[in-house]
């Protein structure tokens, strides 16, 4: 058994899953809660599904009972010239900036990954058991490879995260109106190690390289530095093959990936 690990002590803005629980979707689950006290509280049982909707607060996001794994990806908005697989879903979240272009694949892919979740224990496994990649299904005619990120974190106890998410924020629309950035997902910190858990998609890793350049993204890691006592970064390829409707994730061993 692992020895618990005391989660540190910092501050840190709402996670945007929280925004959510302005949508009808939600406000209409609280309202059936009410209805049925014996529901009120989802956080306090002990045999609440993980993967449910849970009652979004700062409180029930950051400092969680029991697992939360409706963590929903932040999905980068599509060109003008696309429009959104989700237009009557609440339950998604974009950014306000738009990518400049999309190719194909790689817009089955964003369609795809508004299925995707996170598993239980995220910030201890493997990356590839993660996540529910067995899940995500594409047309069997497409083939294409995406390049991914993930970045394992612990916050430093104390630290005032607001300048940092604020950063990462502006950094964040940056990449996505510089162009390859299809998704965005981070958790919350593991309630035994304090470990986190973030992760991106790109469609190339070309984009990637010039998003390590851009000023937003060059101010986020000089605050990441001073914000955080374990940042690792770990690099993948997320591949479709012809002929298949799932995707694989393999370690990144060089090379460029993607186009």
């Amino acid at each position: 058994m692992p020895v618990p690990v005391p989660v540190p002590s910092f501050t840190t803005p709402a996670h945007p899953a929280e925004s959510l629980s302005t949508n009808s979707w939600v406000k209409d689950t609280k309202s059936l809660k009410e209805q049925d006290p014996s529901s009120n509280d989802t956080h306090a049982t002990s045999d609440r599904d993980p993967h449910s909707l849970p009652d979004f607060t700062t409180e029930s996001v950051s400092k969680p009972v029991h697992p939360v794994l409706y963590l929903p990806p932040l999905l980068s908005s599509l060109p003008k010239t696309h429009a959104h697989h989700d237009a009557q879903s609440e339950q998604i979240l974009h950014t306000q900036t738009r990518l400049p272009d999309i190719d194909p694949a790689s817009l089955s892919l964003h369609k795809a990954l508004h299925n995707f979740r996170p598993h239980g224990g995220y910030a201890r496994v493997k990356y590839e058991e993660a996540f529910n990649w067995d899940e995500l299904v594409l047309p069997e005619e497409e083939e294409r490879e995406w390049y991914v990120v993930a970045f394992r974190s612990r916050r430093k106890p104390g630290s005032d995260g607001s300048p940092l998410y604020e950063a990462d924020r502006l950094a964040h629309e940056e990449a996505v109106e510089n162009g390859g950035l299809i998704m965005y997902w981070y958790g919350v910190p593991d309630p035994t190690t304090g470990l986190n858990l973030a992760t991106c998609i790109w469609q190339s890793r070309a984009h990637a390289v010039a998003a390590n350049r851009r000023p937003h993204h060059i101010r986020a890691v000089k605050l990441a530095a001073a914000s955080y006592e374990i940042y690792n970064l770990e690099r993948y390829v997320l591949r479709k093959q012809k002929g298949e409707k799932g995707v694989n994730v393999e370690e990144f061993t060089g090379g460029e990936v993607g186009w």
